[in-house]
């Protein structure tokens, strides 16, 4: 057995094989387009590398994604096979499981297999940034800090992950709270890995949670090359550049992001259709025109109606499908969710039953403009919306659904209260959305209060 270039324990022998899955795993971290290529080069030259197999099946469960869950099935049982015919160590096994629980929608359960291999390396930084992913998905923020503060001591200065675990520890700071000591840890973690985009986003985050949206543009300007080369998650960040200035009420530039870099490619990935349509649905609660922008995310979303994989995924579908009207294809997704979450078996079934299905039923009667029923669903839904996954920012449109549906329905108390919840979550900080609401609510009192005094003949 040989180390790999974070000192860990494989099977695999000095020479292409290792050159390869050494340049897999900085990869993955930095997000680079580049991994799924060398680790084909890795399992070309070595085709029993069952860690590698099992990191293969990983990758492509992550992506969320109904028939690419086939082909993270076949890189299991070639793991498996692997296992079978050659020795391999118990960090092995444990990625093999973790993936076996992943496929069967126990995502809960492929981290006790993470946890144990951090228990015994705690600078086995593969199964951390894997570990941290599985629990983005599931929306667990402090469970992600826990374990990052746990093994932060493992990682000195010559750790050759040590900066992008810092924007891993950045993100989870921020999500739970502590935005000064995310902007720190994330600038620093920069420092020293400069293609680190995880991190280099989590301090965006931290400008998008603090209502900074000129400091936020200022972070990201002229570090593009940051996350240029990173796969589709370079979108994401072009998204959140977009926030910004949807912040300060740049409508045109965010509508110009939207079409050159956002969607400058149609792809159908979860991630990307997520990106595109809670921007324009943030654009449209804004009063802006989106033109035909729907249509496109909407033919895309139709194809994903029987998914399933994920209830982030689910309902920014359905926002898709809401926002072209397409009723057909809204009743199926809606039928679909109905039965999975009779189900309830597993982690992502037990998602589409709360918060899937209040939330989707919410986005769905906002379409129609039965403000009152959108509220009372997402209102409901927005108890445990954290567990659908992904961050603050991305499930802040869902609020901003929540609280407009309130105010267009005339639960001005109720929207007034979910507002000052989110300011609080923000550290008391309020954005161009929150400052405009207060005003729309103040308005509608005192429409209320001339109603009152003048009742209609």
């Amino acid at each position: 057995m040989t180390q790999d270039i974070f000192g860990q324990t494989t099977t695999l022998p000095a020479g292409p094989a290792l050159e390869a899955w050494n340049k897999t795993q900085m990869a993955f971290l930095a997000h680079g387009a580049a991994t799924p290529g060398h680790l084909g080069d890795a399992l070309t030259a070595a085709p029993d590398f069952a860690l590698g197999h099992a990191v293969k099946g990983m990758f492509y469960t992550l992506l969320g994604r109904r028939e690419l869950m086939e082909t993270a099935q076949d890189a299991l049982k070639a793991a498996q096979a692997s296992a079978a015919a050659n020795t391999v160590s118990e960090r092995e096994q444990h990625f093999i499981d973790a993936l076996a629980a992943w496929v069967t929608g126990q995502p809960r359960r492929a981290i006790v297999h993470f946890e144990a291999i951090i228990a015994k390396a705690p600078d086995d930084i593969l199964a951390v940034k894997l570990d941290h992913a599985t629990r983005f998905v599931l929306g667990d923020s402090k469970g992600m800090r826990r374990m990052l503060e746990a093994v932060m001591p493992a990682y000195g200065p010559d750790h050759p992950g040590r900066g992008y675990l810092m924007g891993c520890y950045a993100f989870a700071l921020e999500e739970t709270g502590d935005f000064s000591r995310a902007k720190s840890v994330g600038r620093e973690g920069m420092l020293i890995s400069p293609d680190d985009a995880w991190g280099l986003h989590a301090v965006a985050h931290v400008h998008d949670m603090t209502a900074d949206a000129a400091g936020g543009i200022a972070w990201l300007t002229g570090r593009e090359s940051a996350w240029a080369h990173c796969n589709n998650f370079r979108y994401h960040v072009w998204w959140h550049k977009a926030l910004m200035h949807l912040d300060l009420g740049q409508h045109d530039v965010v509508l110009d992001l939207y079409d050159r870099e956002i969607r400058q490619d149609k792809t159908d990935d979860y991630r990307d259709i997520s990106n595109a349509t809670s921007l324009l649905s943030r654009l449209e609660l804004d009063g802006v025109n989106v033109g035909d922008r729907w249509e496109e995310l909407a033919d895309l979303s139709a194809n994903r109606t029987e998914d399933g994989c994920l209830i982030f995924a689910d309902l920014h579908y359905m926002l898709a499908l809401v926002g072209d009207n397409r009723e057909a294809e809204i009743t199926t997704l809606m039928g679909r969710l109905h039965r999975d979450a009779k189900s309830s078996m597993n982690d992502m079934q037990k998602a589409m039953a709360s918060p899937g299905l209040a939330a989707a039923a919410g986005l769905e009667a906002f379409g129609e403009a039965e403000f009152d029923k959108a509220f009372v669903n997402l209102a409901r839904a927005r108890k445990t919306i954290q567990d659908a996954g992904g961050s603050h920012a991305q499930r802040d449109v869902f609020e901003r659904l929540t609280i407009d549906s309130g105010i267009r329905a005339g639960f001005l108390d109720e929207a007034e209260d979910i507002l000052a919840a989110r300011s609080i979550r923000r550290g008391g900080h309020e954005d161009g959305y929150a400052a405009a609401r207060r005003s729309l609510i103040s308005e509608g009192r005192a429409a209320a209060g001339v109603a009152a005094r003048f009742p209609a003949q």
